[in-house]
């Protein structure tokens, strides 16, 4: 199996690295500066444990590739960009390879699924950061990080199996999972707090906002006959796998949102909170906090507001919240 990661963030990044660093067959797909640092220098992976530099084989665009019956396409962009990935794999020659979805948000494998007929999807637990090209940063120890992976909508195959088998040996933990959308859902509830983290500061106490997003996500899933999981720290494993600590050297670990922000990229809290809230409108529950979530995401995004640059007892006051 040849794997294509395709979008080199953080999660994108610090797979390409950690696969080629074990010998596997691998390509990047990437963009702008970090496309033009690897070429150059090759990909830094940094971590409580590791902190090498990898030559990764990479390439700008999926039609400088040509595709294998075995390669395994992994893709690794935020939500907003997916559309297009799809279509530019779809021209490249794509058909019958299994995509997999290692992504956040439950709708990227919808999204696949209806122009290419082999799609997986993979919960991602790995807490990263991107922000300096050829350089990415997992937090976790002793494990890069962990990923649950399945046949969408169910199911699991060999290609499952060898995916997980190929990430386990490059420094993961990584399972096949024949319920994987469970596993989704349940990282979706988790990353509800994204936008809020971003708009009030990574260090900010905003425990209660998070619950209360999260118990206001789980009566809308509850309606709407969605199952979720449990992988939240709950989870058993992730005491073995994925201790998150810091990185000597390096800035505190941050969300997914609030680097986008700090990129001056789109951010995907249409689809999480907007998930949410479409799930709600769909079976007539109402969600007054995740649409509050939305549009706080478009006012930061309006207004160029800075992250961090939102003081959460205003936030908390407009909702009728309880900061304690």
């Amino acid at each position: 199996m040849r794997v294509i990661v395709y979008g080199m963030g953080a999660i994108g990044g610090i797979v390409a690295a950690a696969l080629a660093r074990s010998g596997a067959e691998v390509i990047g797909i990437a963009r702008g500066r970090m496309l033009e640092a690897v070429r150059g220098k090759g990909l830094r992976l940094i971590s409580p444990d590791v902190d090498v530099t990898v030559p990764v084989p990479v390439v700008a665009a999926p039609g400088d590739i040509a595709f294998r019956p075995d390669d395994a396409i992994l893709l690794c962009m935020k939500t907003q960009d997916t559309l297009p990935a799809l279509e530019a794999l779809r021209l490249a020659g794509v058909r019958d390879q299994p995509v997999f979805c290692m992504q956040n948000s439950v709708a990227n494998e919808r999204l696949a699924l209806r122009v290419l007929p082999n799609v997986h999807g993979i919960t991602v637990m790995l807490p990263a950061t991107y922000l300096t090209p050829g350089e990415v940063i997992s937090y976790c120890s002793p494990k890069f990080g962990m990923f649950d992976i399945g046949r969408y909508p169910e199911g699991a195959d060999q290609a499952d199996e060898d995916l997980a088998a190929l990430l386990t040996t490059a420094g993961f933990a990584a399972f096949a999972d024949r319920e994987v959308m469970r596993s989704k859902h349940g990282k979706l509830l988790l990353n509800l707090g994204n936008i809020s983290g971003a708009a009030h500061g990574v260090a900010t106490d905003d425990k209660a906002l998070r619950q209360a997003l999260q118990a206001e996500a789980e009566a809308v899933l509850h309606a709407a006959g969605i199952p979720f999981a449990d992988v939240s720290q709950a989870d058993p494993r992730r005491a073995l796998y994925v201790n998150i600590k810091p990185v000597p050297g390096q800035l505190p670990m941050s969300n997914s949102t609030l680097q986008s922000l700090k990129r001056g990229g789109g951010i995907e809290t249409d689809y999480l909170n907007g998930e949410i809230c479409l799930l709600g409108r769909l079976h007539g529950v109402p969600t007054p906090l995740n649409d509050a979530m939305m549009d706080l995401a478009t006012r930061m995004l309006r207004e160029g507001i800075e992250p961090g640059g939102v003081a959460l007892e205003q936030t908390m006051a407009a909702l009728g919240l309880d900061g304690r």
